[in-house]
């Protein structure tokens, strides 16, 4: 697997729409309104905005792809100017963000630490490259990865093998063919119609899915417990637009942006994640198979080949290290 960043835009046009000495800044979301993302990140930065500024300076969320179509464009889109601010999954675009990846390896954090604070621990000196012409905004992980399958139950390594699964990158991807499946990689906002029709036989993600994309009505079994890694996330700023803020605006985004920002969105996916386990464990259809001990080592040992593999190819220790707080 070889990685290369994504070649940035000479000349980067910024989309600040300025009307009346009133400057509104455009938020790419690629998912739909009633995303988590919605009411954990882009409300507050839109209120921190409108409040800091007495409406002057404006966040706007253009919904549903309505700034184009397709998750794995959102880094490019920020920095060509089609958007001031988006977010994306780091694992849609692996090659531009292999050591910020490093976190989604399986066993790279333990499943009860908070994935925000790892990232920004590594930022500075490990990862801050990865985002050229760019202002971060937010750094933050999804709850654990669990697997949701359409009509299997999955107790053992040896239950994945040759079955199609969903994955959002990379590192999945060498997740789920260490374990005996075929890794298949589609957009999330696909993967609905995918369990539902067969095309796919589960997917491996966190449980927020199940409600932020309705799999909780083609997901017929999920199983948690082993250390699956966790997928990642960036928002990012175009520089040019950052930079061209007034100070009033950028003082009130500076309040919240970096780990306050990432805290705030982490806590609300996981939140989301739990309320749709408990709801997936109490709905008719749906059987919820928590391993522990020996069963979920051996997924844990079936999957370290991966993390250390991965690590040595992009020369991650140091990041690693750092995300560990080591």
């Amino acid at each position: 697997m070889k990685h290369h960043l994504i070649a940035a835009s000479a000349g980067v046009s910024l989309c600040l729409a300025t009307t009346a000495g009133a400057t509104e800044l455009k938020y790419a979301n690629w998912a739909s309104p009633m995303h988590t993302i919605v009411a954990a990140q882009v409300d507050p930065l839109a209120k921190a905005l409108d409040e800091g500024t007495g409406g002057e300076t404006t966040l706007r969320s253009y919904n549903g792809g309505e700034l184009g179509a397709g998750p794995a464009d959102q880094f490019v889109r920020v920095l060509q100017g089609t958007a001031d601010m988006g977010w994306g999954v780091h694992g849609y675009t692996s090659s531009q963000f292999p050591k910020s990846l490093v976190l989604e390896l399986p066993g790279a954090l333990p499943l009860d630490q908070p994935g925000y604070a790892a990232l920004w621990r590594a930022f500075p000196e490990e990862l801050a490259q990865e985002y050229p012409r760019t202002e971060v905004i937010a750094l933050w992980a999804s709850e654990p990865n669990i697997l949701m399958m359409r009509d299997k139950e999955v107790h053992s390594p040896a239950d994945l093998k040759g079955l199609k699964m969903r994955v959002a990158g990379s590192i999945s991807a060498e997740a789920m063919e260490a374990l005996g499946a075929t890794p298949v990689q589609i957009p999330m906002t696909q993967v609905y119609n995918g369990l539902q029709t067969g095309l796919i036989d589960g997917v491996i993600s966190g449980a927020s899915v199940l409600s932020d994309f309705k799999l909780n009505e083609v997901v017929g079994s999920i199983t948690s417990g082993p250390n699956f890694g966790r997928l990642t996330f960036y928002t990012v700023m175009s520089q040019g637009a950052y930079d061209g803020l007034s100070d009033e605006a950028r003082a009130a985004l500076d309040t919240l942006k970096g780990e306050e920002i990432s805290r705030m969105t982490e806590e609300a996916w996981v939140a989301t994640a739990d309320e749709a386990l408990e709801a997936a464990r109490q709905a008719d259809g749906i059987t919820v198979l928590d391993l522990e001990g020996d069963e979920a080592q051996a997924f844990n040992d079936a999957l370290a080949s991966v993390t250390d593999a991965y690590v040595a190819e992009v020369g991650g220790e140091a990041a690693l290290a750092a995300i560990r707080g080591e």
